[in-house]
Formats: C-alpha cells, structure tokens, sequence
C-alpha cells in the first residue's frame, strides 16, 4: 500500500487518545480501581485542552495506584505520541519518541500478563489496541508498510475481543465506527486489502458507530463528536450539522486551538464569512500575542484558513496569496497545512479552466509525507474528475486584509 492511500488510518489512531478502559474484570480492589479511573478522567480532560504537562502527572498517578493495569501505561503513550505531534522542538519530539515507545512496550507487556490471567478482560484487550495504534503511526511515517498491514490487523482482532466481553462500552464503537468509515473512502485496491487486513469498509455503519458513541460514549464521547463534526465538514460535507458540535467542544474546551479553526472552517463552508473572519482575526491576533497556545508556527495554519475563506467566496486571487503564503513554511509539523492549500490551489487552477496545472497540484497532495487523509481523498476525486466550485455570488464583504494579517498589522 503506497502510504498516502493509508495514511487515513491514522484518524483512528488520534481517535483513541481518550480511550477508557472497560471495567470488565478489573484486577485491582475496588478503591483502588475508583482511584485509578479518577486520575484517568483527570489526565484526559486535562490532555484534550492540551495541557500535556499536568496530563502526564495525573496520567502517573493512575500508574501508581495500579501498577499492573496495562491501561495506565497505553494512555502514557497515547499523551507522548500528541505531546510529540504538537511539539514545534526536534529535540522534545525525540524525547517524546523514546517515551512513548517505552510506554508501549509496558503497555503489551502488562497486557498479555493480564489476558493471561483472564481470557475475557476487555480492558486489557483495549490497552493492547491502543498500543498497536501507537505503533501503526510510526510505521507509517516511516512507510513500513508490511509492519502497517500486520499492526492494523492485531489492532482489529483487539477491538472484537473487547467489544465480545464487553459490549456495553460504548466507547468502543467510536474506535470501530472510525475503523469503518475511513476504510470505507480508501481507494478500491487499498480497501479491499484493507478488508482483508482489518474489516471491510462501510461509510453508513461507521457513521452509526461514531454517532452511537457519540451519544452513550464516556470518556470518548467529547472525541466521537470531534470525530463526527470532521467527517461531516469533511466528508459528508455538511457543515451545519458539524457546527453545534464544534462549538460546544469549543466551549468545553476553550484551550484547544484546534476547535477554533474547525469552528472557523464551518462556518466559512456555511458562507457566514463575517463570523468566519471575526474567529481568524482572534486566531491571528493570538498568535501574534504569542498567548499560550497560540505559538508562531501556528501562522501557516491561519494563511490556510484565510485562503479557505476567500476560496469559499470565490476570491481567488486573495486565496491564492494567502494558499501560497502557507506553503512557504517547508516543517514537518505543518505537512497537513500543505496538503489542504496545494488542493485549493488546484481547485482555483480548475475554477480558471487551468486543467494541466491543476492536475499538478493535486499531485503535489500525494507527495507530502505525513499529509492529510482527507486533503488526499478530494484530490484523488479531483484528479478523475476536474473540481469547478459553483459560481459564489458575495455575500459579504472580506476586511481590508493583506496576506501578512489583519490590515496593516503586517509582521
């Protein structure tokens, strides 16, 4: 499998970052195991607002206080394996990498321990998923892609013994849903391999997995819905249902810029561009600030979003400053950011009856290691067929705005 046809898989593996463990035949005494669910949900909570530093502490405390559930060490490296994808250090993301590989290898070590003891303890099954997702992305960015097929497979086989012992966790079905429903927008020759490696493809299932979890979910509930608002925007694309719940994830989570630029996505993709702009304009003033989070590197992110805005109003030539200011920062951190402009920019390039040029671009989609699944699979639709957007008729008028930020606040 060529890794951009794969790379979707890795919407799972980010999907199970707040993944709770089943209680189904726990090993430890009942207060303990009160306890050790207690540092669970704080350290969860505390990394979905990316507050890495006090989720790992948590995150320790529940090792402590039981030191043989496999749980404990899967979310360890779970926390790592997002603390080193949002780290803009080379040195920290090394750090990081030799951690969470640790934390892994406690993870199966634990686990197998545990299944040894009892066949049908879905927790542990879990944890050894969560493990193997961890294990998937780096193979992946490394294109190992035979360790990718066998990885996938264990991780599947994981998931069914989890959800047989314990079918009432609901928050398995957002990992299976995602399984589903990602596999279900692979090319035909990768699907079918995939069906074979892992399970077949089904967008409606996945999308009833994800919904299901989204709805009964625990801990995985706030991230079912992440999940759906994304393939909504995404996808499916339906923006109104996948505003209401970015917004509330925003609310709930207000130190999580992530949800602040979706926000702003869906918003411009429902032509509510005054409200668009206004979310863009506190995400640049942020960054430039340099209010925690809100970091420099962010800067591309914003360019891409901007382009998105003028794009859906059919400023193309505004777009394209903003789309081709993005790709001038070359990181591996921002290889999504690339991904998404060179496709607008190959869509602007379709809208102008540029068909050679545009075919260039989307390419280009397929070149970046480590892009975005989704950027990927509307470039593979718009290589078959060209992507004319409809005729935009303005809606409202775009803020005096240069590509270097908000009027003459230029850096």
């Amino acid at each position: 499998m060529k890794k951009s046809r794969v790379n979707i898989f890795i919407f799972a593996l980010c999907a199970i970052s707040l993944f709770l463990p089943s209680g189904a035949a726990a090993a430890s005494p009942q207060n303990n195991n009160h306890q050790f669910q207690s540092y669970l949900r704080q350290g969860i909570k505390k990394a979905f607002n990316m507050e890495f530093s006090g989720a790992n502490s948590c995150l320790q405390k529940a090792v402590e206080s039981d030191i043989e559930n496999p749980a404990g060490y899967a979310f360890l490296a779970i926390i790592n394996l997002f603390a080193y994808e949002m780290s803009f250090d080379d040195n920290v993301r090394e750090r990081k990498e030799v951690l969470l590989q640790r934390y892994v290898d406690e993870t199966v070590v634990r686990g197998k321990k545990q299944i040894g003891k009892n066949p049908k303890d879905g927790r542990a099954y879990l944890a050894m998923a969560m493990a193997g997702m961890v294990r998937f992305k780096f193979a992946s960015q490394r294109r190992q892609y035979f360790r990718m097929g066998r990885e996938a497979s264990t991780i599947w086989e994981y998931l069914e013994k989890a959800k047989e012992n314990d079918p009432q966790n609901y928050d398995i079905y957002f990992l299976t849903g995602s399984f589903r429903y990602h596999i279900d927008h692979l090319p035909r020759v990768t699907r079918f391999l995939s069906s074979m490696a892992v399970t077949s493809g089904d967008r409606r299932k996945g999308l009833q997995e994800l919904e299901l979890a989204a709805q009964k979910g625990d801990l995985l509930k706030e991230l079912a819905q992440s999940e759906l608002s994304a393939n909504y925007l995404n996808f499916e694309k339906q923006p109104a249902r996948a505003l209401p719940i970015i917004q509330k994830l925003r609310e709930n989570f207000p130190g999580n810029y992530n949800f602040s630029f979706a926000l702003a996505n869906a918003l411009s993709d429902l032509h509510r561009f005054d409200d668009a702009v206004h979310i863009a304009r506190e995400i640049e003033k942020n960054i430039a600030a340099g209010a925690i989070p809100f970091v420099p590197q962010l800067q591309p992110r914003y360019d891409l979003l901007m382009g998105r805005i003028y794009f859906n109003q059919g400023e193309y030539s505004k777009a394209q400053l903003f789309l081709q200011k993005a790709l001038q920062d070359t990181t591996p951190y921002n290889a999504r950011v690339r991904s998404w402009a060179y496709l607008r920019l190959g869509m602007i390039s379709d809208a102008r009856g540029e068909r050679k040029k545009a075919k260039e671009y989307y390419s280009k989609v397929f070149d970046i290691k480590e892009g975005e699944g989704a950027a990927q699979f509307e470039a593979g639709k718009c290589l078959k067929t060209a992507c004319v957007p409809p005729a935009r008729k303005k809606t409202a008028e775009m803020p005096n705005q240069s590509p270097n930020g908000n009027g003459n606040q230029g850096r």
